[in-house]
């Protein structure tokens, strides 16, 4: 177990690592919901991301994200609304001073925008998430330009699926530390 929490396990070579389900949530304007994080070990670094997390046991996939989209911004979705998986994202990270793996599959969800809330952070939540965005994808584009914004190239997946998914699965290998 690492400062990342128990739901990391460590792999084979001893690295903390789990599954985790991701959302591209997106309102009635095609506005693309994202967190932006910091970490603690090192505050000048900042990024921004989708809403998600780790998988628990006897969870699916789908339960996972519906879960996280409920407890990091309030929104109750129904499963059957997800999309996906769309995406399919093998990570290797460093955060809070450990190096991490995770292994991610994203699903896009079209929700009514309705004010967000994060009761449902954990407390390692509330000590690095600093904002919630609703973004405009070419204001988004201008954003990853200066900042690091993950997946790499989400926006030009974003676009791909705001309007509707073509079926096929995206494998992405971010397996640098980074």
């Amino acid at each position: 177990m690492s400062d990342l929490g128990p739901e990391w396990i460590p792999d084979q070579d001893g690295i903390p690592f789990r599954r985790a389900a991701r959302v591209a949530v997106f309102d009635e304007d095609g506005k693309l919901l994202l967190v932006r994080g910091h970490d603690s070990e090192n505050v000048r670094r900042s990024w921004w991301f989708t809403t998600g997390g780790g998988q628990e046991e006897g969870e699916t996939l789908q339960q996972t994200a519906v879960r996280e989209i409920r407890e990091e911004t309030g929104i109750a979705l129904d499963p059957t609304r997800l999309v996906g998986p769309v995406l399919h994202r093998r990570a290797l990270f460093d955060f809070l001073n450990v190096t991490a793996r995770q292994e991610e599959w994203f699903f896009v969800a079209h929700v009514h925008r309705t004010e967000l809330n994060w009761d449902g952070w954990t407390e390692l939540e509330r000590s690095v998430l600093d904002a919630m965005t609703w973004w405009d994808l070419d204001d988004l584009e201008v954003e990853a330009r200066r900042a690091e914004v993950y997946p790499r190239d989400l926006v030009a997946m974003a676009r791909q699926w705001k309007d509707g998914w073509d079926g096929t699965m995206i494998e992405l290998d971010e397996s640098s530390v980074g």
